[in-house]
Order: structure tokens, then C-alpha cells, then sequence
């Protein structure tokens, strides 16, 4: 390897979700579907722009494992899929837990010298 070659690590799943969770029209189809499983067409309606860009961040959701898809017909459904949020949410409490505990610590190191002050 050279010195400009790094190793990169493989990607995992939680990348894929916060990728996909990083845009706002894919939050809000995720929102939209934390109601009820919905149709492409009733998806993409509340959204102003075309339908193949529209089915790219379906594409997305589902690559990631966010949403799953089945087709009935010439209609296909959406569904949330809860599994992979879960994932994130543990891995942000986690991140919060980890961050709690460093700031207790960093709280109680400086009352340790504002007593040594004393």
C-alpha cells in the first residue's frame, strides 16, 4: 500500500440508514410511513418533482432496509420497515450514553480544582 492509498473501512448497515435518513425528502416519506403502508403514487404526491426522481429515494430507503416494497398488479406498496431504525437508536443512545459519561467525568475533574482552589 502506498502512502497515499488508506484502508477504508467496509461499509456497514447504519451508514446506509443515516445516508438515507440524511435527506429531507426521505424523512418525510419515512415519517409518512410510520402511519400506514402506502402506494408510490400516494408517496410521491405531497413532493414537486418528477416521478424516476422520486422512486431514486425509494430506491434508497429500500436499499438500506428502511422501507420494503411489494407489487400488487401494476401498483406498488410501501411499508416501513423497523427493524433498521432500531439500529439507529441504539446506536445514538449509545453515542449519548458514551458523551453523558465523559461530560460527568469533565463535571467532576473541575470541581476537583475548583475545591483544590479553595
Amino acid at each position: 500500500m502506498t502512502s497515499l492509498q488508506t484502508a477504508t473501512p467496509s461499509p456497514r448497515p447504519i451508514d446506509g440508514i443515516f445516508r438515507a435518513l440524511s435527506d429531507p425528502t426521505r424523512r418525510r416519506v419515512v415519517e409518512r410511513l410510520n402511519r400506514s403502508p402506502a402506494s408510490v403514487s400516494e408517496l410521491a404526491q405531497p413532493f414537486d418533482m418528477a416521478l424516476p426522481s422520486f422512486i431514486e429515494h425509494l430506491k434508497i430507503l429500500e436499499g438500506c432496509g428502511l422501507v420494503r416494497s411489494q407489487k400488487a398488479g401494476r401498483v406498488r406498496t410501501y411499508q416501513l420497515a423497523p427493524e433498521p431504525l432500531k439500529l439507529a437508536e441504539n446506536w445514538l443512545a449509545e453515542q449519548r450514553a458514551l458523551w453523558e459519561r465523559r461530560l460527568d467525568q469533565f463535571d467532576a475533574y473541575v470541581m476537583t480544582l475548583k475545591e483544590k482552589e479553595k
